[in-house]
């Protein structure tokens, strides 16, 4: 537990390890700030502290121009959460405010408004409209400052109401008009537009990144005409379709940001509305766990004596999740009991069958994957599987559709596993393996996986060992799945190592 004078240590010292986990605000300079702003330190007795950037908004502070607070990476603490300021936060980030209002987020947590309001105020200082208007803050400022769209357009957006609370609100945020605030644009980042060029992004994260890993995990299972990755190790870009809330995107997302020591990743979107960006962000961040604390990580992990060598070969591994979970769903289905390499071709095939092709292919990109409502009614033949995998899929698909699971980020992640158990031909390492990717949860082990029983039998452990790596089991299974690979070189950004193919781990 962080008490004000450790987060002052953390100020002084510049430590990037709490950008996100909370913010300092100065009084004699209405300023609030990252941890690791460059700026000279302020003096102990005008600094105040915030957990959200909503709070010190609501107290008057307006974004440091020099440290951009509003570009840090969330907190980890609200992936590892399962309570419901956890979930609710998860839900705020993934637009559900901007979409259904906080009743709507009520009802997805089965709690009253009221509850909702005092719950998050309680913790972080603000409740569920100032974090909602923080976030349409940052991404009216992403489009002002990345695109060439007319302010007006920009503001509904970006999800206000109206222009004049855009015009009050970014004032209040940042201290310039939007016009300012459009003038003081980076030269990278300068405007483009939002047709062909699509919105440029930096996507942050905190700590060591092993992109690498992550990119030889999609890549070894990239759908064909939903999914795609071009370029070469050390500079690749993975590429997806994306279903949102208001229309279709494609997703592109670079392999290293082009500069040592960048603690980001660019990444480019394409979007039939500009509505979804709020969305669509959160959706590839949490495809790529850009929100994980690698230090947490690495210290309670690093620490045991099976999994220490692992950790340390391979510094900021992370654990995927999933741009759609219900996508998600339908592939581990498809992956049980086989290869990578036969669901990869079960999933490209069921995509080419049903999924939603796109108004015109963007390269390797022709198609949606398709929805549960329609697999839920499909014969599936063309799949050349048992009857009884085919039904599976229908059944899961038909519970997704009805809302009799819910795999959304704030979805309750026992009550969902439960739900999933309850289905006839889901056992629990595909319920496990939904929790992990699906619903973000830090701390799944697979044990019923081939992969990881193989690395534990490797490292000299036995599941019995998992208990010492709570709450980061999740991070423990891609160390197992990949304690067969060769660890990465010392990076120049270009080497490689060959991915792990195994079985049951596959979707």
């Amino acid at each position: 537990m962080l008490t004000d004078d450790s987060r002052y240590e953390a100020v002084r010292s510049r430590d990037e390890r709490f950008d996100g986990v909370f913010f300092t605000a100065v009084v004699t300079t209405g300023v609030y700030c990252r941890p690791s702003c460059p700026a000279t330190t302020p003096k102990r007795q005008n600094v105040r502290f915030h957990c959200s950037a909503a709070s010190a908004q609501a107290a008057g502070f307006r974004a440091c121009r020099r440290c951009r607070p509003d570009t840090v990476p969330g907190s980890a603490e609200w992936n590892a959460r399962a309570d419901a300021v956890g979930r609710a936060m998860r839900l705020i980030a993934d637009g559900v405010v901007d979409r259904e209002g906080v009743a709507g987020l009520a009802s997805r947590l089965g709690y009253s408004a009221r509850q909702v309001q005092r719950q998050l105020t309680e913790e972080l200082g603000a409740g569920p409209v100032a974090l909602a208007r923080a976030q349409r803050a940052h991404t009216a400022r992403v489009l002002i400052q990345t695109t060439g769209m007319p302010i007006t357009e920009v503001a509904f957006a970006a999800g206000f109401a109206s222009v004049r609370q855009f015009n009050d609100t970014v004032r209040a945020v940042y201290g310039r008009t939007p016009t300012e605030l459009r003038a003081t644009a980076p030269r990278d980042h300068a405007a483009t537009g939002t047709g062909a060029g699509g919105i440029s992004l930096r996507l942050a994260h905190r700590g060591p990144y092993d992109a690498r890993q992550v990119f030889d995990f999609l890549a070894l299972r990239a759908l064909a005409g939903v999914e795609e990755v071009t370029g070469t190790p050390g500079r690749r870009r993975y590429r997806r379709t994306l279903v949102l809330p208001h229309g279709t995107g494609i997703a592109e997302v670079g392999e290293y940001p082009g500069r040592a020591g960048g603690h980001w990743l660019p990444c480019r979107l394409l979007l039939a509305d500009p509505r979804d960006l709020t969305t669509a962000v959160q959706r590839v961040r949490r495809l790529f766990d850009l929100d994980a604390d690698p230090y947490a990580v690495a210290e309670r992990l690093g620490a045991d004596p099976y999994l220490a060598p692992l950790v340390a070969a391979r510094p900021g591994l992370r654990s995927p999740g999933a741009a759609d979970p219900a996508e998600l769903a339908v592939r581990a289905v498809l992956g049980q009991q086989i290869t990578v390499a036969g669901a990869r071709t079960l999933g490209s095939t069921l995509v080419a069958a049903h999924g939603k092709p796109l108004d015109a292919p963007d390269g390797g990109l022709t198609h949606t994957f398709p929805d549960a409502g329609t697999l839920a009614g499909a014969a599936l033949t063309e799949l050349g599987m048992p009857e009884s995998r085919r039904a599976t899929i229908r059944t899961v698909c038909a519970a997704l559709a009805d809302g009799t699971v819910s795999l959304d980020p704030g979805a309750d992640r026992d009550a969902t596993e439960r739900a999933l158990l309850a289905l006839r031909g889901i056992g629990p390492w595909t319920a496990g393996y939904l929790r992990m990717r699906a619903l973000g949860d830090p701390d799944v082990l697979l044990t019923g996986d081939a992969g990881v029983r193989h690395g534990l039998r490797l490292v000299g452990a036995d599941a019995s060992a998992a208990d010492a790596w709570r709450p980061w089991r999740s991070y423990a299974v891609h160390h197992l799945w990949n304690a067969t690979s060769p660890a990465p070189a010392p990076s120049d950004d270009s080497g490689h190592r060959p991915p792990h193919t195994h079985t049951r781990e596959n979707a």
